[in-house]
């Protein structure tokens, strides 16, 4: 009888990442890339309600404007610093990728990316089907002697179909939908900051 009297241990919440990412060096990857120029990274801003650990979702087909987290499941970061790290990780393999605010920045030829995260949810277009939904705005500048120049600015938006109608099918799909976004960054910033 005392058993059933115990307190219950509480239930913890799920924790995800975007996984460990490439487990390969780029000089083991097949067609090696020529080095591009440096470039600085800033931090990623984020729509505040964004700002947290919450893993949000949507009900599009009952009020679209709601957001509403999952009670038992959370990011390890911030989606922007989950994104940071996934395009520090990824535009790596190429170039030299610096801070802000480095002592090593050469004025003249560095290259700053800034990002602003838009919306990072997953998406229920019908109760058993919905997506990851990522949209961003890239924007690129140089310093000059007369304080930054705006280089060129791109929009992002990504949607990958999630496999199950649960937060481990949204992490699954805001994650690839995270590494398709960094490819299309990659892409677009290749002939601006060569």
């Amino acid at each position: 009888m005392t058993g059933c009297a115990l307190p219950k241990s509480p239930v913890r919440a799920t924790v995800y990442d975007f996984g460990p990412g490439s487990l390969s060096s780029p000089a083991s990857q097949a067609a090696p890339r020529a080095p591009l120029g440096p470039l600085v990274i800033g931090e990623i801003e984020a729509n505040p309600a964004l700002d947290s650990t919450a893993i949000l979702y949507r009900l599009a087909y009952a009020d679209a404007q709601q957001l509403r987290p999952y009670a038992q499941a959370r990011w390890s970061m911030t989606p922007a610093q989950l994104l940071r790290q996934r395009l520090r990780a990824y535009l790596g393999q190429s170039r030299a990728l610096l801070n802000p605010g480095d002592s090593t920045l050469n004025i003249a030829t560095t290259h700053t990316l800034r990002i602003e995260l838009e919306e990072f949810s997953q998406l229920f277009e019908a109760p058993n089907q919905s997506v990851g939904l990522l949209r961003l705005r890239a924007t690129l500048a140089q310093p000059s002697p007369s304080g930054e120049k705006w280089v060129a600015q791109h929009s992002v938006i990504v949607k990958r179909p999630a496999t199950s109608t649960d937060a481990a099918g949204g992490v699954r799909a805001l994650t690839a939908a995270a590494d398709a976004a960094v490819q299309e960054i990659e892409q677009w910033l290749q002939p601006l900051a060569p």
